[in-house]
């Protein structure tokens, strides 16, 4: 049976979930440069099956410190669901991160804050405030200053254009997996919900091992088990946050990640900082701080 998120009884404010969702998508960017990295070397399915094999034993000592929650039969429905989602999702998005820069790829994928913005209102029946909408288009603004300073003086040869496609592709799993991430963190704990997505997705692509795998080389090893620590510390982070905010209250938190991965993006892979990209993330943090603004927070 499953022990439910169980949210501490004090009123954490905003502040608190904002950092938690913060920390989240930060620890995912440094995952998503960890495992960018790993898949140039050994493929991208190698590199997502030993990072969710590896974060499923990272989790499991947690799992078992915190009672082995089991999930009830409905509750399992949303961790499977979730976990396909999130295979499709990840499977696409690395798929075009190792044709294009990391941060022209986390910029293509924002438009899925978006989609999964009315998504919560059609699955979880929030109410979008004008103010969660200024919040969002602000954002999609920062995106659009720093993807224009980026795009606007090349042209893609057809690796980018399959890589561009495959990230779009990606970011419509991507708004389910924002959606979803709501409603399985108000049934579930993080431990759990870190333990059975890692497993499951484990699942999944071990359908494909006979045919898929590369043997990795010991730096790529290591790449992929800093992939799993970062990955699984970001669903904690993320777990806790999304069970305690609104859906719509921390979308706009996910454009911090364009931050971070041009941040890691220059110093893994030599990608060049420019004006457009300190513009753009000028504005993308005003937008945060607007969505996070007297934000209603559940206790």
């Amino acid at each position: 049976m499953s022990t439910g998120a169980n949210p501490d009884s004090r009123d954490h404010g905003p502040v608190l979930p904002v950092l938690a969702v913060v920390a989240g998508i930060a620890t995912f960017s440094a995952m998503d440069a960890m495992i960018k990295g790993a898949s140039i070397a050994v493929g991208v399915y190698t590199a997502l099956l030993l990072r969710n094999l590896f974060g499923t034993l990272l989790t499991f000592p947690l799992w078992l410190m915190v009672g082995r929650p089991m999930p009830s039969r409905p509750v399992l429905k949303v961790h499977a669901l979730r976990a396909a989602i999130t295979s499709a999702m990840a499977a696409l998005f690395f798929y075009g991160l190792v044709r294009i820069p990391m941060a022209e790829g986390i910029a293509i994928s924002f438009v899925s804050p978006i989609i999964a913005l009315y998504f919560a209102a059609l699955v979880l029946g929030e109410t979008i405030r004008p103010k969660a909408v200024l919040a969002s288009l602000l954002g999609i603004a920062g995106v659009m200053v720093i993807a224009l300073g980026r795009f606007g003086s090349g042209t893609y040869s057809d690796q980018a254009v399959e890589g561009t496609m495959a990230v779009l592709l990606s970011a419509g799993f991507y708004a389910m997996n924002l959606v979803l991430q709501r409603k399985q963190a108000l049934l579930a704990g993080p431990v759990e919900i870190a333990q059975f997505q890692n497993l499951l997705v484990s699942l999944i692509f071990l359908i494909f091992a006979p045919w898929l795998p590369v043997i990795p080389d010991p730096h790529s090893l290591l790449l992929i088990l800093a992939g799993a620590a970062l990955a699984t510390a970001a669903l904690l982070f993320l777990s806790w946050g999304y069970a305690r905010a609104e859906t719509q209250v921390l979308l706009p938190i996910e454009y911090t990640g364009f931050l971070w991965a041009a941040l890691l993006g220059w110093l893994m892979f030599g990608e060049r900082l420019d004006l457009p990209t300190v513009a753009g993330a000028i504005t993308i943090v005003i937008g945060c701080w607007i969505g996070a603004r007297n934000a209603k927070v559940e206790s």
